[in-house]
């Protein structure tokens, strides 16, 4: 399908859930209050009404995400764009002679409600987007890697956009005050190799990269710092005159955003992976729920010491999670220093080198899954003192946690299960993870869970 090599691609930016909404509300409104004044009336929808209504929502869709304008300027935008559709509709009506067709009090009360509900509805996501981006969970800082104009720029949209809930933190930049806008003077944090260290010491979520392209050395030598974080990582290039092919080109309100490192799961590709989570994992533990109960039995009747053995470790942005799964060692290693099962490992019960082997000590995860902190697929979680380690022996190493852990992932299904005792297997199974964040689709799930199941059977490699 695809190989696990370094590849330069860009996509398309995924549809934000509001984006999703807005494109489904304007014919949706036009069509379900048409419905509702026809039901209302005690009549029914005849041919006439669904040659109507195929019509409207053909003229109407896709609407238009108003959810972030100034509300003056949406109510504008919703009555122009009505009082279009309805003129099209009067000369369609007029030029087949089916007006007579309708109720003239029905078409009247229709075309005033329409755009009043789609006010009220824009009205109410104005508010529930403004409540939620004041949330300070909601909350995302920002730094600029560039204190330029092109740097200023983008502070001044980032503040105007408000419900976006971001706030810019200030500036990193290596040259001097006299070199620097005046407005930007006070706001510098610090040159640009502070920047990694400060965004791993205050949790910072993005960063815009606004150096010119004659920058191109250091922007490289910056690459490699922003990627010991978990941060998403843009480069605000000035493509005025330049044609952009094939890039991940976001609009942040008039502003051009080049995606560099981001998660796939944004906007709606995250409201789908979530419910493919929650559904398969709901199904699999009803199936599994006697499983589940045999093997405690197995565990508890194998060695002393509890079923459940919760172990430390990163998930989505480097947090800190607690993943479950069957003891099946007579120790619980969980400390600043955790030793790799290796084949004959004195430490693993006989029982324990059974569910180790079928992968069912894994099992329990299914409940991680459905708490939000794991995903059915995705990167392997490794220990947190793992993680330590490896970051700073691996390029880019931590962002595979630009996504929830999995239970099972790209890289497991193509032969990196089990121990990974020397940094090439580590370096293999990244490049795996990596490709996989690269191209993430719910087919690409589907594909890995089921070769999970065969390798499962097959495989020789878990111990």
């Amino acid at each position: 399908m695809f190989e696990s090599r370094n590849e330069h691609t860009f996509g398309n930016a995924p549809q934000s859930v509001t984006g999703l909404i807005a494109t489904l509300l304007e014919p949706g409104v036009a069509v379900l209050v048409f419905v509702a004044i026809k039901l209302g009336a005690g009549d029914h929808i005849d041919r006439p009404d669904a040659a109507l209504l195929m019509l409207t929502a053909t003229l109407t869709f896709p609407g238009i995400n108003r959810f972030r304008d100034r509300f003056s300027n949406a109510a504008v935008d919703i009555t122009r764009s009505w009082l279009g559709t309805l003129l099209i509709l009067a000369l369609f009506g007029y030029a087949t002679r089916s007006l007579s067709l309708f109720d003239l009090h029905h078409l009247l009360a229709w075309a005033g409600l329409t755009p009043l509900t789609q006010l009220l509805l824009v009205r109410l996501g104005h508010r529930v987007l403004q409540h939620h981006a004041r949330l300070p969970q909601n909350r995302r800082g920002a730094i600029i890697i560039g204190a330029g104009h092109q740097g200023l720029r983008v502070a001044e949209r980032i503040a105007a956009a408000a419900s976006q809930g971001i706030d810019v933190l200030g500036f990193f930049d290596d040259r001097g005050d006299l070199r620097v806008p005046a407005d930007a003077q006070e706001r510098i944090l610090g040159p640009l190799r502070a920047a990694a260290p400060f965004i791993n010491a205050n949790g910072v979520s993005h960063v815009f990269i606004t150096l010119p392209l004659s920058s191109q050395p250091r922007i490289l030598e910056l690459m490699e710092d922003l990627q010991t974080t978990t941060a998403s990582i843009y480069f605000v290039p000035d493509v005025f005159g330049v044609t952009i092919i094939q890039g991940r080109l976001l609009d942040m309100n008039g502003v051009p955003v080049v995606g560099i490192c981001e998660t796939p799961f944004t906007g709606i590709n995250r409201l789908v992976k979530r419910i493919s989570d929650i559904v398969l994992a709901s199904l699999i533990l009803l199936l599994i729920s006697p499983l589940l109960l045999a093997v405690a039995i197995g565990v508890k009747l194998s060695s002393p010491g509890p079923v459940i053995f919760r172990q430390r470790r990163n998930g989505l942005g480097g947090e800190e999670i607690v993943v479950y799964k069957f003891r099946s060692m007579r120790v619980m290693e969980n400390g600043a220093r955790v030793t790799q099962a290796t084949r004959g490992d004195p430490r693993i019960t006989p029982f324990g080198a059974f569910i180790r082997k079928t992968s069912l000590d894994e099992l329990p995860q299914f409940i991680n899954v459905l708490q939000g902190r794991m995903s059915i697929v995705g990167p392997r979680p490794h220990a947190v003192a793992h993680n330590e380690q490896y970051r700073a022996l691996i390029k880019a190493y931590m962002v595979r946690h630009k996504v929830k852990p999995g239970i099972t992932g790209w890289a497991q299904v193509n032969g990196l299960r089990g121990e990974t005792d020397t940094i090439d297997k580590m370096q293999a199974r990244v490049e795996y993870d990596l490709a996989y964040l690269r191209n993430w689709s719910l087919t690409l799930d589907l594909q890995i869970i089921l070769r999970t199941i065969r390798s499962v059977i097959s495989d020789r490699s878990a111990y």
